[in-house]
C-alpha cells in the first residue's frame, strides 16, 4: 500500500517574528524565515510571490502591482503581520484572486497606550523635560521653568472612531478630557453614550475648536492628507497634534511649518509619511515629540499577532477561509 504524503503549505515571511511564533511556524508549514530581519528588496518579493503558497509581509514590505502581477498559480493568500493593509495594492491581489488577511483587535489597547502616553507627554512637555536634564540644563525646581498645560477638562477630538478611536476616547475619558470624534461614518448612540462622545459631521468645525487632535484613521486614498495644510490652519493656537495611525493622513510640510511659526502649540508623532526616512526639518523643532512607529510594540502584541497570522493561514489551508480576511475568498 503506498502512502501519499500531502506536501506542506510554503509559507515566507519578510521580517524576524517572536521565536515562538517561528517555531510554530516552522513545525505547520513549509516555511522560508528571514533571520536576518532586513526588509527584503522589491527583486526579493516578486521571487517569493513565484514560488510560494503564502506571503506573511509587514508595513515595511510594498506589495505593489509590480509585485503581484509576477505572482504564480500556486499564490493564493497573504497573511499580513499587522492591521493595515494600505502597503499591499488591493485591486490587483482581487483581480488576481489573492486573498488578504491581517490582525486586527490585537493592536488596539496597545496603540490606544501609546496615544494616550503622547496625549500626555507632549501638552506636559516630558520630552523637553527630559532633553533638557540629560543636557546639564536643569538647574533645580523652580516655579515658572518648562511649564506645560493640564489635560482635564480638554476637548480632544478623534479623527477615526474606530477600535482604536474607541480605545483612546475609553481612556481619554478616565483622564477627564471631554471626547469628541470625526467619522465616515457616526457610531451607534450606545457607544457614543458609553464614551460621552461627540458627533462632529464636520470635520473642519471639530478642528477648529479642539484643544487636541488625535489621528485614529486608516491611510486610504480618501485620508491621503486628510489633515492638510488648510485644514492644520484652522487649529487654535494653544492646541496639539497626536498621530499614532499613519503618516500619510497628515501634511507633513504643512504640520512642521505651523510647528515652526507657533500656530499650535506642539505634536506627538509615531508615523511618518516616508518611514524610515524622517523630514528632517522635524528634528529642528523643541515643540513636537518623535517615536519611531512604537505603537504596537510590546511583546505581548506581537505574539498575539503572530498567532493570529497563524490561525488565518490554517484556516485558509482547510477551506474555511480566514476569519481576519479583508478581501476573499475566492
Amino acid at each position: 500500500m503506498t502512502t501519499t504524503v500531502t506536501p506542506k503549505t510554503k509559507v515566507i515571511v519578510t521580517r524576524r517574528l517572536p521565536d515562538t511564533i517561528e517555531t510554530r511556524m516552522m513545525e505547520l508549514f513549509d516555511v522560508q524565515l528571514n533571520l536576518s530581519d532586513i526588509p527584503m528588496s522589491k527583486a526579493e518579493l516578486i521571487e517569493a510571490v513565484k514560488t510560494c503558497d503564502v506571503l506573511v509581509p509587514t508595513v515595511t514590505d510594498e506589495i505593489d502591482e509590480d509585485v503581484l502581477s509576477q505572482a504564480g498559480d500556486q499564490f493564493k493568500l497573504i497573511a499580513n503581520y499587522g492591521a493595515g493593509v494600505d502597503h499591499i495594492n488591493l485591486d490587483v491581489a482581487r483581480n488576481k484572486h489573492i486573498s488578504i488577511s491581517c490582525t486586527p483587535d490585537v493592536l488596539t489597547e496597545d496603540t490606544a497606550d501609546m496615544t494616550m502616553a503622547l496625549i500626555l507627554a507632549v501638552p506636559r512637555r516630558l520630552v523637553e523635560g527630559e532633553r533638557a536634564l540629560r543636557a546639564g540644563k536643569w538647574k533645580g525646581w523652580s516655579p515658572t521653568w518648562m511649564l506645560g498645560h493640564r489635560i482635564h477638562g480638554k476637548r480632544l477630538g478623534i479623527v477615526g472612531m474606530g477600535r482604536i478611536g474607541q480605545a483612546v476616547a475609553k481612556r481619554a475619558k478616565g483622564f477627564g478630557l471631554s471626547v469628541h470624534y470625526h467619522n465616515r461614518n457616526r457610531v451607534h448612540e450606545d457607544i457614543e453614550k458609553d464614551l460621552e462622545a461627540t458627533y462632529w459631521d464636520s470635520l473642519d468645525q471639530m478642528m477648529a475648536r479642539m484643544d487636541i487632535i488625535s489621528v485614529n484613521c486608516p491611510h486610504t486614498p480618501a485620508t491621503y492628507h486628510l489633515l492638510s495644510a488648510r485644514r492644520l490652519k484652522l487649529l487654535q493656537k494653544h492646541a496639539f497634534v497626536v498621530n499614532t495611525a499613519r503618516g500619510e493622513v497628515i501634511d507633513e510640510n504643512a504640520l512642521i511649518k505651523i510647528l515652526k511659526n507657533g500656530d499650535i502649540a506642539g505634536a506627538g508623532l509615531d508615523v511618518f509619511e516616508n518611514e524610515p526616512t524622517i523630514n528632517e526639518k522635524f528634528l529642528e523643532l523643541d515643540n513636537v515629540t518623535l517615536i519611531p512607529h512604537m505603537g504596537s510594540s510590546t511583546v505581548e502584541g506581537r505574539i498575539d499577532m503572530g498567532e493570529r497570522v497563524l490561525i488565518n493561514i490554517q484556516a485558509f489551508i482547510d477551506g474555511y477561509g480566514s476569519p481576519d480576511r479583508v478581501i476573499g475568498d475566492f
